[in-house]
């Protein structure tokens, strides 16, 4: 049974890595490539080199992305940089064999959609355990060194390549390589995290157990208990013990739990924050009753 798992689980990342490998070909060859645009990261650079130098984009993205794989093996494991390679030279094939048409010249709709299918392709791979763009394992390594969010790393780099750009081809070009690395950014977001993005929850009401029951019962999902007290009283008053629900949702379902949330106790406090990763536990006990 473990043994099945694990190949079903191998061919799942193996299908998410080839249609990454075939997202980020298509937003390369169909938009970016023909006409000269740019984006962030290893991917910008090596687009970058190309334009300037004239020499294979194949080749620039394996050599540019090597260092980062040889460091994201110290920082995240074997199995990472196996499947990165893997990722990586598939592309600089994909690049090299598939004929992608072009699909426009309209600067505006290459941004954007070059920007989307090499996102795409970006994230697909991440979800297979992988990745196209050696940037961020660099950023975790220095992240853990400065200080700074791995966000604020990425960030910085692009804004060198983005410099570069306007400098060496034109500042229309870097410009629209912004626009690029939005739409490109921004659907990685979507990709890997998906539309139900998890939401923590956390409630602090007199009426606790209510609410307890209503997820539990009517909202099918787990909840946890913290015993804890309540922070503000005036002097020489004891502080009020209370309980606090916590739960984790998703983001589609926020408007329906401070609805029922809201019937309970109006004035309930309710905290929201991003769930970035969940493991184990009870997330969804049933569907929702209508």
């Amino acid at each position: 049974m473990k043994k099945e798992l694990t190949a079903k689980g191998l061919i799942k990342d193996i299908s998410f890595i080839t249609l990454g490998i075939l997202s980020a070909g298509f937003g390369l060859k169909g938009f970016l490539l023909p006409n000269g645009f740019i984006d962030g990261g290893v991917t910008g650079i090596s687009l970058l080199l190309q334009v300037i130098s004239g020499y294979s984009l194949s080749i620039l993205i394996i050599v540019i992305n090597l260092p980062f794989i040889v460091l994201g093996y110290f920082q995240i494991g074997k199995s990472f940089v196996v499947r990165s390679i893997i990722a990586i030279i598939g592309l600089a094939i994909a690049i090299e064999v598939i004929d992608y048409p072009t699909i426009t010249s309209d600067k505006l709709l290459i941004a954007v959609f070059g920007g989307f299918f090499l996102g795409s392709g970006i994230g697909l791979s991440v979800r297979g355990g992988a990745v196209l763009d050696g940037t961020e394992v660099l950023a975790i390594y220095l992240g853990k060194k400065t200080g700074l969010t791995i966000g604020d790393l990425i960030l910085l780099f692009n804004l060198l390549i983005f410099s570069t750009a306007a400098y060496l081809i034109s500042i229309e070009v870097a410009l629209y390589a912004i626009l690029t690395y939005l739409a490109a950014s921004k659907t990685v977001d979507f990709v890997v995290e998906g539309v139900e993005e998890y939401i923590g929850l956390t409630i602090i009401s007199k009426r606790s157990e209510d609410i307890r029951v209503m997820i539990i019962n009517k909202m099918g999902r787990g909840v946890t208990i913290y015993k804890g007290k309540s922070g503000f009283s005036k002097d020489g008053e004891n502080l009020t013990e209370t309980d606090i629900v916590y739960s984790v949702i998703t983001r589609l379902e926020i408007a329906k739990f401070k609805k029922e949330i809201e019937r309970i106790d109006p004035a309930a406090f309710i905290v929201m924050s991003s769930v970035r990763d969940l493991k184990g536990g009870v997330i969804k006990k049933r569907k929702f009753k209508s």
